[in-house]
């Protein structure tokens, strides 16, 4: 994050960023910009509806 950049636009960025990951199968790099996303939701500290909670309910769907 560069001195320029806001908390809310870098953790758009990590949210972008992990959505495009996963979408083109880097299943790696969606977990680092998702973890990302995560530690910044955490310095922000604000409620904050988290962007991956679909994702996460449709695997433990397919969970057997």
């Amino acid at each position: 994050m560069s001195n320029a950049q806001t908390l809310d636009e870098a953790i758009a960025e990590a949210e972008a960023k992990a959505l495009d990951s996963l979408s083109r199968y880097k299943f790696a790099m969606f977990g680092y910009w998702a973890g990302i996303w995560v530690h910044l939701k955490r310095i922000e500290g604000k409620k904050r509806a988290n962007p991956f909670r679909g994702i996460v309910a449709s695997a433990r769907a397919v969970q057997p």
